[in-house]
């Protein structure tokens, strides 16, 4: 009973923010359509760059799993059985750095990936279907980990992996993410480029341009405009393009369906809660932030600019509101005292790591060697990291380790599993 009047009370107060909301957008909009006409677009590129990144990665070093000696380690027979894991690793929310610790989780503990059977990708933007599953390696029972970016189909989901799977995702502040999605897809979503293209006659910033007039550009037929609208919330399966009345059962639908959701804006606190999840220790959740843009590819958007975000993107300022609350919730069951104290322990190991296996951070991709360098971005820099040198071969292999860029991590973790390199995507 309890429950029910719990979720009651969020669907009314989610409503009423709702209609604030909408009232918003609606003035924001009568303002918009003075202007309908759209551009010729052409077509996003998205299988080109994928298949100038897949290429084989070197093999890292054998038998570097472990911390760094210096680290303190779980005493043997203290961890407790794990339960399989399926991160929904969504756009430019920080999900880079969590599919890293579930990497290293997982490549430590021998388990078994759930990978595309071609690419990095379960052939985004589609919805999440089984068959975009490679096959269930000779010798193992079941898929463990399922951490590669897709569109979300619950059901779909549940088909391929086990009954017991913990399901976990990641959400950040609306207005930075969409910052973030502009300035790192600017070239490959058709809406962004466009008005890159426009902006380039006006004198102006191609967010802000876009900003101006979003429905000039953006059009939802085109399958490439996914992460052009409410991008988490296209993410995650939900409807991006438009409130309808299945939003506040979709809603509870992905509250039952996710045992954590994670804040950008709170990411140590979200460790710990998904350490007390998962039975994890410091070592395990330790980190460096990956796939970060050089500080001269952030755009700092000023108040107007920022509410046209939040009006653009009122589907997702829902979404994150709805789920601050259901974090918050959980961090009062696991007590506010106790994660204030783990989040200072958890710090405090992470930097010690940082200190051992950091020789340069925020490093411009010419500065790296291959196997450190990240995808980068025709309209953004993504810097990376140098490891030390002098280290012992167990160290330089847990340090690289945590600094491996998604795609050279994906490649070793696929080709150790398999015993071949990932298959290409298909050509248009």
């Amino acid at each position: 009973m309890g429950l029910r009047w719990l979720w009651r009370h969020r669907v009314s107060a989610l409503l009423l923010v709702l209609a604030l909301l909408l009232l918003f957008t609606l003035l924001a909009t009568h303002s918009l359509q003075n202007n309908r006409t759209h551009d010729p677009r052409p077509a996003a590129d998205r299988r080109n760059q994928r298949r100038a990144a897949e290429k084989h990665t070197p093999p890292l070093a054998p038998n570097t799993h472990h911390p760094p000696k210096h680290t303190p380690t779980a005493r043997a027979g203290q961890r407790r059985a794990r339960p399989p894991v399926v991160f929904l690793k969504t756009h430019r929310t920080g999900s880079s750095t969590v599919q890293n610790i579930l990497f290293r989780l997982g490549e430590r503990q021998s388990a078994t990936f759930a990978f595309p059977s071609r690419t990095y990708q379960f052939n985004y933007p589609d919805r999440f279907r089984a068959a975009f599953v490679d096959e269930l390696p000779e010798g193992s029972s079941q898929f463990d980990l399922l951490c590669s970016h897709m569109r979300l189909d619950l059901r779909e989901v549940k088909k391929v992996m086990p009954q017991n799977a913990v399901f976990i995702t990641l959400l950040r502040d609306p207005i930075k993410n969409f910052e973030s999605v502009f300035g790192y897809y600017t070239s490959t979503v058709p809406a962004f480029f466009f008005a890159h293209r426009t902006a380039a006659s006006k004198g102006k910033s191609a967010l802000s341009v876009f900003l101006d007039s979003p429905e000039i550009f953006w059009d939802p037929k085109e399958p490439g405009n996914g992460l052009a609208k409410n991008p988490m919330s296209f993410d995650l399966g939900l409807n991006n393009q438009k409130w309808n009345g299945s939003w506040p059962e979709d809603l509870a639908q992905l509250e039952e369906a996710f045992h954590l959701v994670m804040i950008a804006e709170h990411f140590d606190e979200s460790l710990v809660l998904l350490g007390a999840l998962l039975g994890l220790e410091h070592e395990d959740l330790a980190y460096l932030q990956l796939n970060a843009r050089a500080r001269n590819s952030v755009a700092e958007l000023h108040e107007n600019l920022r509410g046209k975000v939040r009006t653009w993107n009122v589907l997702d300022t829902l979404l994150y509101d709805f789920f601050v609350q259901v974090f918050w919730e959980k961090a009062a069951q696991y007590g506010m005292q106790r994660l204030k104290a783990e989040v200072e322990r958890l710090r405090a190991f992470t930097e010690d790591i940082r200190r051992k296996c950091v020789s340069r951070a925020e490093v411009p991709p010419g500065g790296l060697e291959d196997l450190l360098r990240p995808l980068q971005m025709e309209t953004a820099t993504i810097v990376g990291y140098e490891v030390r040198g002098n280290l012992s071969l167990q160290d330089q292999g847990f340090c690289i380790r945590m600094m491996l860029p998604e795609l050279q991590y994906h490649s070793h973790l696929y080709f150790k599993q398999y015993g071949r390199d990932m298959r290409a995507a298909p050509a248009n």
